[in-house]
């Protein structure tokens, strides 16, 4: 049956609103029950971890926490990593890449925060690293493995304009020299090249491996964004992107690829390490765990062709990590200059990607001229305005004049209580006669919800969110708004975590319902309510009652949602209000905000 009038359209709008909002509160945003199997797992994985390489399977790990102690292992020798984005160093043991922070980026934005880690060596608790080698079955002397000790016989450190090289002599005729070279970004290029003085030819195949010992705790917990194994694979300008969750991968622990060229690695967040192999040669790939009930290994790994190396020839293979922030330029820039399919989707974009990228790329654009995010996003939700101008004019209009025909409405319901039908049938014609569109209300509303996930999707997911600042109190535009009502917005020197038994209610933050609304939840409320007041009634004292709820409801659920997000969907509201009140006012539609200035002038008067 039709709708009666314009109100229920806008019911229906905030009933598939509230829906997704509660589903991600109490489904992905991780509620109760899933946080206390998270916590198993997660004390599962802190026994499952696994230890250095040669320890003995089914052996309790041991782990320092010194990170000197664990670069020091063994006594190897070890290369700085010195870059303007990068710090760190590789061993020249196995020559793993295994100990590696990002100097541009910090756990926290408070002040003395140290660089983000990425990779950290064996011997510390879920160590990761990169790795690059050569297999052979039958070789003489053998081929590099996880514990060869390579010789550095040129350079000191390794930087953007200094490359460093390693060799390797097996003793039987094999020589394996390794140029490694860093630009000034994230990308580092193997050059390995196999020399064969032997009086026989021998075969052998390069490969490259990341391994992530153990998943920490707060990864794989978010299920609005991907974190795990990821990977493109393909052939002849056909690529897919593949996306490998923590439990997932545990289910089938392994998964294998064929492809022409493409990469795979392992992302987090805002952080990925991915192998790159050059772009023309068929590889191999797989994700795999090892080792589940004791160590717990998580790799991603790629074989590329079999060579075959004639006595007194050398062979030369060219692998490359990229090892950093997932920024989406910088991403960008890599796969134009190495021809890489699909690099920028290392970034989650999510299955609204055709909006949630160009969303990003917009605002982007708005910061080049603005130089911040918070006004970038304003800019961004005067622009979605403007697109949406023309329907939502349409639509208040129509809303405006049901405003208008209540009364009538109402005269209608009276003169036949007890015929829906017909009350239904008088409305209908009532509509055509006025000539209103009584669903005309409800699709500017609905286009809006595609658009507000895209905002989500993009604060989640794109470092260049991270840890930027609006005005004020207002640091991190990618994090909740951290006032709190229950200490008067930070005037009562007091953190309401702190209260016993309904301290996790009362305090801000993500992660689903909150009771400590914020200054922006409060300002997204009152606006979201002025909206809905201005909307015609609905004409059943239930949906009325619903009506008058959503607001409070909606001001909770909100709360523990991104600043930027709740700065873009307050000031869409400020726009819709002003917007709405222009047409009221036009067509002399009773609305609160005339309501309110006549009460000021008729109590000065």
């Amino acid at each position: 049956m039709p709708p009666q009038d314009n109100s229920r359209n806008t019911i229906l709008f905030v009933v598939i609103a509230g829906l997704m909002l509660l589903a991600y509160s109490f489904f992905v945003m991780q509620p109760q029950a899933e946080r206390r199997q998270a916590a198993q797992q997660a004390a599962a994985a802190e026994r499952t971890v696994a230890g250095p390489v040669g320890e003995t399977a089914g052996a309790a790990p041991v782990f320092t926490d010194d990170r000197r102690s664990a670069l020091g292992a063994g006594g190897a020798a070890r290369v700085p990593i010195q870059t303007p984005t990068l710090s760190g160093s590789l061993s020249l043991t196995g020559a793993r890449i295994d100990d590696l922070f990002l100097t541009r980026y910090r756990e926290t934005f408070a002040k003395g925060s140290p660089p983000v880690e990425l990779f950290r060596p064996q011997g510390m608790r879920h160590a990761y690293y990169a790795q690059f080698g050569w297999n052979g079955a039958n070789i003489p002397g053998g081929v590099p493995g996880p514990a060869t000790p390579w010789r550095l016989t040129e350079g000191a450190t390794l930087t953007p304009t200094t490359p460093v090289t390693l060799t390797w002599d097996n003793g039987a005729g094999l020589r394996f020299t390794r140029r490694i070279a860093i630009d000034d970004q994230y990308l580092f290029t193997v050059a390995d090249t196999v020399a064969n003085f032997g009086a026989l030819p021998i075969t052998i195949r390069p490969y490259g491996r990341i391994e992530r010992q153990g998943v920490p705790d707060d990864l794989g917990r978010n299920h609005i964004l991907h974190e795990g194994g990821i990977g493109t694979f393909g052939a002849d300008g056909s690529y897919s992107t593949e996306q490998l969750k923590y439990s997932a991968w545990a289910k089938k622990p392994v998964q294998e690829h064929e492809s022409t060229g493409g990469w795979l690695g392992i992302t987090d967040k805002y952080w990925m390490a991915a192998l790159i192999p050059p772009q023309n040669e068929r590889i191999e790939a797989a994700f795999r765990v090892t080792d589940a009930t004791t160590y717990d290994i998580h790799s991603a790994t790629l074989q590329g062709a079999v060579r075959t190396i004639a006595p007194g020839r050398q062979i030369t293979e060219t692998q490359r990590l990229f090892a950093g922030a997932k920024r989406n330029q910088i991403l960008s820039d890599y796969e134009t200059s190495l021809d890489l399919p699909r690099f920028v989707y290392a970034i989650d974009w999510g299955f609204l990607f055709f909006l949630t990228r160009p969303i990003f790329l917009l605002i982007e654009f708005f910061y080049g001229i603005l130089g911040n995010f918070g006004l970038a996003i304003l800019a961004l939700t005067l622009t979605v305005r403007l697109v949406m101008f023309p329907l939502a004019n349409k639509s208040y209009e129509s809303m405006s004049k049901m405003r208008t025909l209540q009364p009538r409405m109402e005269e209608i319901k009276k003169k036949f209580p007890d015929d829906p039908p017909k009350q239904q049938q008088e409305l209908m014609a009532l509509y055509q006669k006025e000539k209103i569109n009584p669903l005309a209300g409800c699709l500017p509303l609905l286009l809006q919800i595609p658009v507000f996930y895209a905002v989500y999707k993009m604060l989640s997911v794109t470092i260049e969110m991270r840890h930027q600042p609006f005005f004020g109190w207002l640091q991190d535009l990618s994090a909740p708004d951290p006032t709190n009502i229950w200490n008067l917005f930070g005037l009562i020197p007091w953190d309401p975590a702190s209260a016993p038994l309904i301290g996790g209610f009362l305090a801000g933050g993500a992660g689903g319902f909150t009771l400590g609304l914020s200054v922006l939840a409060i300002i997204y409320g009152l606006t979201m309510w002025l909206q809905m007041a201005m909307s015609p009634q609905a004409p059943d004292p239930m949906q009325r009652r619903i009506f008058a709820y959503m607001p409070i409801v909606f001001t909770f659920i909100m709360a523990g949602f991104p600043a930027g997000l709740l700065i873009y969907w307050g000031w869409s509201n400020v726009l819709t209000i002003f917007q709405q009140y222009i047409i009221m006012h036009r067509f002399k539609a009773e609305n609160p905000i005339d309501t309110f200035i006549a009460r000021l002038k008729k109590a000065k008067a």
